[in-house]
């Protein structure tokens, strides 16, 4: 990785915004590089606007708070666009010429304007159907951040599958001790390890076949990598 990347993630209360962006950087952490994370909300309820970020880089990274100028945007929810739900207006408020940015919809949300804009800057857009995805896969509407992160890695190869596989473990697969008293404890706790196991996996399933879909994508666009 020659240079830092800013990632900023825009999404509704619920999402799980703020948990994609600890992942990509504790993904980066995994694979040697330096990252700092924050998040950036108001009022802690579902729907409401939230957003978060994830600094990436080669170098230590001291800054923090809200990031103004991004290289990279993702977007979670179409009401970020379409309602304005969102800290920036117009929603890429600051990306950085030739930028990348990555809604989840299968709809173009962008009006004409923004058309005119963002190709201006020369900044492409990456419309991802994350959401079916997660359902698909994961099981689960919850899994969709899971398919933002991984196609975000697709397109811009800022962290590997491989440092998001040990970063997913390290976030949420906690090893069980067993109880040490009855038997029927031990078989309760063993039940609820495995089927954690079992939502583990799926998620790191839905980040693999979304990162295989971006980097698809990518290369029928004869995208640059980002880094």
């Amino acid at each position: 990785m020659k240079s830092r990347l800013n990632i900023r993630i825009s999404g509704l209360g619920g999402q799980g915004a703020v948990t994609a962006a600890h992942v990509l950087a504790m993904a980066a952490n995994k694979d040697g590089l330096y990252s700092i994370s924050n998040p950036f909300f108001g009022a802690e309820k579902r729907m409401a606007p939230a957003e978060s970020y994830a600094r990436i880089g080669p170098e230590k990274i001291y800054d923090r708070g809200e990031l103004v100028f991004p290289d990279v945007i993702m977007v979670f929810h179409a009401q970020v666009i379409t309602m304005q739900k969102s800290y920036t207006a117009p929603f890429y408020s600051g990306l950085k010429d030739g930028g990348i940015i990555l809604i989840n919809t299968t709809a173009d949300l962008l009006t004409k304007a923004d058309h005119e804009r963002l190709d201006a800057k020369n900044v492409t857009v990456y419309n991802v159907d994350a959401t079916s995805m997660a359902l698909e896969i994961g099981g689960t509407e919850l899994s969709t951040n899971m398919a933002m992160i991984g196609a975000c890695a697709g397109v811009t190869r800022v962290v590997t599958l491989e440092g998001l596989a040990a970063a997913i473990q390290d976030r949420f697969g906690k090893k069980y001790v067993a109880s040490g008293g009855t038997a029927s404890l031990d078989q309760a706790i063993t039940k609820k390890y495995a089927k954690k196991e079992m939502l583990l996996k799926k998620n790191i399933d839905c980040i693999n076949e979304s990162h295989k879909r971006a980097v698809e994508w990518a290369k029928d666009k004869n995208l640059a990598v980002a880094v």
